[in-house]
């Protein structure tokens, strides 16, 4: 036999001796539980871990952890061992509505030497239950039932049937809302979020919600036709019950490639039914309390004024902490589904050659869209964070929206100061009895023929 061979033997022998000392010395696995976390917005949550396998005493150890994205989470980088305790927990907190991901390793020698397998931990952070949300969404609620008991008691059931009897009104308001606004949301979320199907969800499911409830109110702020207004509104409601799940499952089905979205039937039959009762209870006062009924008329533009204001900036309030996810791309997007909504609206009547009244109360009806239901689609049809997340969207349609609207108010607020018109004063001079004087629509004076300036 060679003696070449038998060293080489041995060499073999302390190679393998080697990789096996080498194998038992890294032979600590790591373990997390959970494996997928979820954090409340500014609280804490635990990540245990045991480490499975000897800790030599002479050595120091850590546990490695790598944060993808530290302004969703906070967390400590390293984290010592000492050898008498193989387990504990690590603190993950929640600092913003978003995921990411956790890498952590065990680490040895000063935690420079990777000894454990890497494991992925998913962190979700979402918004915590706030008592300021359920305030806001109760006071909300309350005074949107007060003001819909004005507009009952304003509610005129003769001018209803006539928009029924002359529906150009309505069949242009419902093409601009059930037609115009899907089609123009879908666009804009195609152009704006090419790679964010979320956020194009958020801003499609803005533009298939139609009938805003502020829109009965920014038509009587403007003095426009607020029969036309609350029958487009307390219609579309119900319309939407068909067109909801029509634009889910058509343009719907292309952002996601599939078309498995619930639509909340019983959250819109909700709604509709919130409309519908305290219009029937105004309508009830006007009927028998004549009185009653004439005060809500005289205080219903007021009253109306004071909702706007309080729900923007509640609102706003409520919810200061989307702001941090605002880009120009979401703002851009806020300003252009309702404004050109409003334009569209517009347009459409003009084009049927409705009067300017109608007109205005169109364009406030298409423009104006119901992001409240936009929102509950959207944290139906996502999980969390997710579903706050995409809320952004109808957030800043909701914020953008009034803007035009407010600009126009103050126009007509200082023309009126600025030059005064009164309707009553048109016909003030009376023609005396007897006599053959008149007045036109100009305000010219005829008498005998001869035409004089009054």
């Amino acid at each position: 036999m060679c003696p070449l061979s038998a060293v080489s033997q041995i060499f073999v022998l302390l190679f393998f001796l080697l990789v096996c000392c080498t194998a038992l010395a890294q032979t600590l696995v790591l373990y997390l539980q959970p494996k997928d976390v979820t954090v409340k917005m500014y609280e804490i949550a635990n990540l245990n871990y045991t480490i499975e396998g000897e800790l030599d005493p002479g050595d120091s150890y850590c546990l490695a952890i790598q944060n993808d994205d530290p302004g969703i989470v906070s967390v400590n980088k390293k984290i010592y061992i000492t050898t008498n305790s193989s387990s504990g927990s690590v603190d993950v907190f929640g600092n913003f509505l978003g995921s990411t991901n956790l890498s952590v390793e065990v680490k040895a020698k000063n935690c420079t030497t990777s000894i454990s397998q890497e494991k992925n931990v998913k962190i979700k952070v979402i918004r915590k239950d706030r008592v300021i949300d359920k305030v806001f969404s109760i006071s909300v609620a309350v005074l949107v039932s007060i003001i819909y008991i004005n507009f009952g008691a304003a509610l005129k059931i003769e001018d209803i049937k006539s928009q029924l009897k002359r529906p150009v009104g309505l069949l242009v308001g419902f093409a601009g809302q059930f037609i115009c606004m899907p089609l123009l949301s879908y666009i804009i979320g195609y152009v704006l979020f090419p790679d964010n199907p979320a956020l194009q969800l958020g801003i499609f499911y803005t533009g298939c919600a139609p009938s805003g409830g502020a829109s009965n109110i920014w038509t009587a702020l403007l003095d426009g036709n607020i029969d036309l207004s609350i029958a487009l509104t307390t219609m579309g409601t119900f319309i939407a019950f068909a067109t909801i799940p029509f634009w889910t499952f058509t343009l719907g089905a292309l952002i996601f490639d599939k078309n498995n979205l619930e639509i909340p039937y019983r959250n819109i039959s909700t709604y509709a039914i919130g409309l519908v009762i305290p219009l029937i209870i105004g309508y009830i006062i006007q009927r028998y309390s004549t009185r009653t009924a004439n005060f809500l008329r005289r205080t219903l533009k007021g009253f109306s004024g004071f909702l706007i204001v309080f729900i923007i900036v509640f609102a706003i309030i409520a919810n200061l902490y989307l702001f941090k996810l605002f880009s120009w791309r979401i703002i851009v997007s806020g300003m252009g589904l309702p404004w050109l909504g409003y334009l569209a609206g517009w347009l459409l009547s003009k084009v049927f050659n409705l009067p300017a009244k109608d007109c205005l109360t169109t364009a406030i009806e298409v423009g104006l869209q119901n992001t409240g239901i936009a929102i509950f689609l959207l944290r139906f049809s996502l999980p969390q964070p997710e579903a706050d997340i995409t809320t952004i969207a109808p957030v800043s349609v909701a914020i953008m929206t009034p803007i035009p609207l407010f600009i126009l108010f103050l126009i007509k607020f200082v023309q009126k100061r600025i030059n005064p018109v009164n309707d009553k004063l048109k016909y003030a001079v009376p023609p005396a009895v007897g006599s053959d004087t008149e007045c036109d629509d100009n305000l010219n004076i005829k008498k005998n023929g001869v035409a004089a300036v009054a």
